[in-house]
């Protein structure tokens, strides 16, 4: 069992954490009425496809009002990974999706640094903050948001990222606000290769200043590649259960996770939207376990580049892995 072996998230958007147990807590202290269709009685979300993924990914995050709400919902996600014994996570926040519930950028980031502070401070665990912009709302926002958080230099916030429908406008778009980012010295990372096939993986390496990629899976497609992401070191931040939930790959067996491994491209665990997609982190790690074959000893590995990997402080990074270590 990989119940209890040392772990380290680099992909899970906050929202994305949000359980039908918290929806029911959160509408019902702000006063929401719930749309009746967003779980079922197992509570379980309703969803069959992409498109329907975000409609129930948007029904639910409704019920996300307040700085108490995110507050919450970022303790809750990080005290319930410390129980697995997750060591580190690295949290995608929308500036953009806070703007919508009507909060501001500084009462959205004060009340994640307030969840992260309570989790490390009851069980250990590090938690920091990746600002993510919303690709399909185009390159204006994303500058924005990047501009607000090079400016801001909360030293909680260690990176810049991109979510949002692949289908929508160029890597290049961005460019800008990656740029804005990646000269405030934050880490930069993007979705691609996951809708989209291997040309939106070699957009992002070669338009923007990214050393890890989200997803990236379909990668596996192009040799070229595969043996690119291995000779310049790129991360992979792979989320199996997410890609069979959202059918990149009909089944396991399909999925590449392995291939890339055995390829030498470096790749971590994450759950992307765990309850969303019938997952966690530590079913990832022992999924890795039981059906890609990857020893603990391998799965240690995953975990210790999931740290050299992530956007942290150096003295942090240190700490991180020396407990790894232990």
């Amino acid at each position: 069992m990989t119940r209890n072996l040392p772990k380290a998230e680099l992909h899970l958007h906050l929202e994305g954490a949000l359980t039908p147990a918290l929806v029911r807590e959160f509408a019902a202290r702000n006063a929401i009425a719930l749309s009746d269709d967003i779980y079922d009685d197992q509570d379980r979300y309703i969803w069959n496809d992409f498109p329907e993924f975000l409609k129930s990914f948007d029904k639910a995050s409704a019920a996300i009002r307040t700085k108490k709400d995110y507050a919450d919902l970022t303790y809750f996600y990080l005290t319930e990974q410390a129980k697995v014994g997750t060591l580190y996570v690295e949290l995608f926040c929308s500036p953009t999706h806070a703007a919508e519930c009507g909060l501001s950028y500084d009462d959205h980031l004060e009340a994640i640094v307030d969840g992260i502070d309570r989790a490390e401070k009851e069980t250990g665990i590090i938690g920091r903050i990746i600002m993510t912009c919303v690709r399909h709302v185009g390159g204006d926002i994303a500058l924005k948001v990047a501009k607000e958080t090079a400016a801001c230099a909360h030293p909680y916030i260690v990176g810049f990222g991109m979510g949002g429908n692949e289908s929508m406008f160029s890597q290049e778009t961005f460019y800008p606000a990656f740029k804005v980012a990646a000269d405030a010295g934050l880490g930069c990372t993007t979705h691609a290769g996951e809708v989209q096939g291997p040309q939106s993986v070699w957009d992002a390496i070669d338009k923007l200043p990214v050393t890890r990629i989200g997803h990236g899976v379909r990668s596996i497609e192009d040799p070229k590649l595969v043996e690119t992401l291995a000779k310049r070191g790129i991360v992979l931040e792979v989320c199996p259960g997410s890609n069979i939930a959202l059918s990149v790959y009909p089944d396991y067996a399909a999925h590449p996770l392995r291939k890339f491994y055995e390829a030498g491209v470096k790749v971590t665990l994450g759950s992307d939207d765990p309850p969303f997609f019938f997952t966690s982190l530590a079913d990832e790690y022992q999924r890795a376990h039981d059906v890609f074959g990857f020893s603990e000893e391998e799965l240690l590995g995953v975990t210790r580049t999931a740290i050299e990997a992530g956007f942290v402080d150096d003295a942090t990074k240190a700490k991180l892995l020396a407990k790894l270590q232990a």
